[in-house]
């Protein structure tokens, strides 16, 4: 089965960009696992927060789809560097637009979801 790991900014945009999220996972990985570091969690509730009513980022739907899980303990105490660590380690791939994760991954050769202009799911493998 298929893992994909979740980070903050890749969750705001598949929110912000309106699309089904459920059908353009679907076309890209099948039906993966989505996981979800404690650490992104804080992130997206502090992001939350800040948005208006109206561009909330439904993190009671992300935690129905999502299986939490721990980061390991030695992979540091910033997000990043978790989020990293754990895909890299297992072979997960990461949703992400993080321009600087997204070079670290890449690096590493780790797979990347991003979410494009069109409203889609685009998978990246390498540089």
């Amino acid at each position: 089965m298929q893992h994909l790991l979740i980070d903050a900014c890749g969750w705001a945009a598949v929110i912000d960009s309106g699309m089904n999220f459920d059908i353009e996972l679907g076309k890209v990985l099948g039906k993966p696992e989505i996981l979800l570091l404690p650490k992104v969690l804080e992130e997206l509730e502090a992001l939350d927060t800040q948005r208006p009513r109206a561009k909330k980022l439904l993190l009671g739907m992300l935690k129905g789809k999502t299986t939490q899980i721990e980061a390991n303990d030695d992979s540091g105490g910033h997000t990043d560097d978790q989020i990293l660590d754990l895909a890299c380690e297992n072979g997960w791939v990461v949703l992400t637009v993080d321009v600087q994760l997204k070079r670290r991954l890449f690096e590493a050769g780790t797979p990347v979801l991003e979410v494009t202009k069109g409203k889609r799911l685009h998978l990246l493998e390498g540089l």
